[in-house]
């Protein structure tokens, strides 16, 4: 079972994104998703510097897959896409049909289908094989035993890969909330999530903690942690996916590495993850319950 680190979803600084990456370098992660998936407007790293991270991940024996955006509104994110999709040196993961379309037309067969195509039938997994995927990510709301039955049930022998901590991707927009959030356009959103190394928090009038405002992204307030799942995700997935936060993330890596080994119980490990949580843990998804829930099997 391998452990993926997903693409970084918030917007740090500059040199923030590569103190981090230089980090991860020498972190548990067997696999690094990189690249701007959420906000086209988000621009401290450029093309040519995601592909000096990928290549001094590659240095470092990671497997660098280049990410695209979830979200395709302009020419300019097409152009953007196309220069992902023309490197070879990398596997792309495709976040958007647009992505699906370029790979296949390309000729390529090496390429990762992301969660935001939303595969939840055989049939469709199927059809992205075809067009050359060889590993694919469940939507993080699919629960276990649908994942079970949908592998069972004619599936292509593709790598599967499974979000197993993080916070919940819930929608994207158009819009962008968090510029609203401070009364501002989306165009002149004076790029105010620069710098929320996790996002902004919303709370209900009771104070809760409700949901999660990342630019054009929304996404849950509490964290995805599976840690505890372990013995059921071995059944079904090759892949675990860890989604960056602000701190502590090599610290995950390691709780899934050494849970994964057998030198920490699955319980263990998920008790100790609580002190590294920005958010209280759910995993309702994955039981097939409400996301929000954190479910603990009898």
């Amino acid at each position: 079972m391998k452990i993926a680190l997903g693409p970084l979803l918030y917007y740090w600084s500059r040199q923030e994104t590569l103190d981090f990456y230089a980090q991860i370098a020498q972190s548990p992660a067997d696999i690094v998703y990189l690249g701007e998936t959420v906000c086209s407007r988000r621009h401290e790293l450029r093309a040519d510097d995601w592909l000096d991270v990928a290549a001094m991940l590659k240095a470092a024996g990671k497997e660098a897959v280049l990410s695209s955006q979830s979200l395709i509104e302009s020419e300019s994110d097409l152009k953007a896409l196309r220069r992902i999709v023309a490197q070879d040196e990398f596997r792309v993961e495709a976040n958007d049909m647009s992505a699906v379309q370029l790979l296949a037309k390309a000729g390529r067969r090496d390429w990762i289908a992301g969660p935001t195509l939303n595969i939840f039938n055989p049939h469709t997994l199927s059809m992205l094989a075809e067009a050359g995927a060889t590993r694919w990510m469940a939507p993080p709301e699919m629960s276990g035993a649908v994942l079970a039955e949908l592998l069972a049930s004619g599936a292509p022998a593709i790598e599967t890969e499974v979000l197993a901590w993080g916070r919940l991707p819930l929608a994207h927009s158009a819009r962008c909330f968090t510029a609203r959030h401070f009364n501002l356009q989306k165009d002149t959103c004076e790029f105010r999530c620069l710098g929320m190394k996790d996002g902004l928090v919303l709370r209900t009038r009771e104070g809760e903690p409700f949901l999660t405002l990342n630019g054009v992204q929304t996404q849950s307030a509490r964290v995805h942690n599976l840690l505890g799942d372990l013995p059921q995700l071995r059944e079904t997935a090759q892949v675990l996916r860890v989604s960056p936060q602000g701190d502590d993330t090599v610290r995950v890596l390691e709780l899934f590495r050494d849970a994964i080994a057998g030198t920490l119980s699955p319980q263990d490990a998920f008790g100790q993850s609580k002190a590294l949580m920005v958010e209280a843990p759910c995993n309702g998804f994955w039981h097939g319950r409400p996301g929000v829930e954190q479910y603990v099997s009898a």
